[in-house]
């Protein structure tokens, strides 16, 4: 009996830990987003700043479980559409941020997390090409989200919509989608050195 309710309150610390770990995960996801908001490069010709944000979300996807992924990117927009600056300081912020040019890109976020997180998992290995193939497709995603928002906010020819919404982001986001991969797979990396070392 008494090693019954040994095991049952063992069991019970574990799981209490495993929630604490993964909403804590929820949260310093979202704050990492809202730092990589504010490294940012306003540029003259289009109303999108060149900024982290993506990294981050790319990395999150990586990095997380789908849901906590998910929800990592859905606390960061109510963070910012409440008013707190999370988002890019370039904005007027709030639910005016959410609403304008750049809105298409923040509201991907969450979406394009989850799916980054499923195909990571889902792929083999889980190795650092892994990751370039699942950050890649995230970051197609986002970039896609933020040019058909910004048709229909601004009214925008094709043409001049990619020159503002994509195309000067395509070398930028190409080191970030490798600088996602590569942490991913170190990370991973370290935490199969640290689960061998415990055994």
């Amino acid at each position: 009996m008494a090693q019954t309710s040994a095991s049952s309150a063992v069991a019970s610390s574990s799981r209490t830990y495993s929630s604490v770990r993964w909403i804590a995960s929820i949260v310093a996801g979202s704050a990492l987003v809202a730092i990589c908001a504010h490294v940012s490069v306003p540029l003259f010709f289009t109303p999108v700043p060149m900024t982290l944000q993506p990294f981050a979300v790319l990395l999150l996807g990586l990095l997380l479980d789908p849901m906590a992924a998910f929800a990592a990117l859905a606390l960061y927009l109510v963070e910012g559409a409440s008013g707190l600056p999370v988002f890019t300081p370039q904005g007027p912020g709030g639910m005016l941020q959410l609403m304008g040019p750049t809105g298409g890109y923040l509201m991907s976020y969450p979406f394009v997390a989850t799916v980054v997180s499923f195909l990571y998992r889902k792929l083999s290995g889980r190795r650092f090409a892994s990751g370039l193939i699942a950050a890649t497709a995230g970051d197609v995603l986002i970039l896609a989200s933020g040019a058909m928002w910004m048709a229909v906010v601004t009214h925008q020819h094709f043409s001049t919509l990619l020159s503002l919404s994509v195309v000067p982001f395509l070398p930028g986001d190409a080191l970030k989608v490798c600088a996602a991969a590569a942490i991913a797979a170190g990370w991973l990396r370290v935490r199969r050195i640290e689960e061998t070392v415990g055994r």
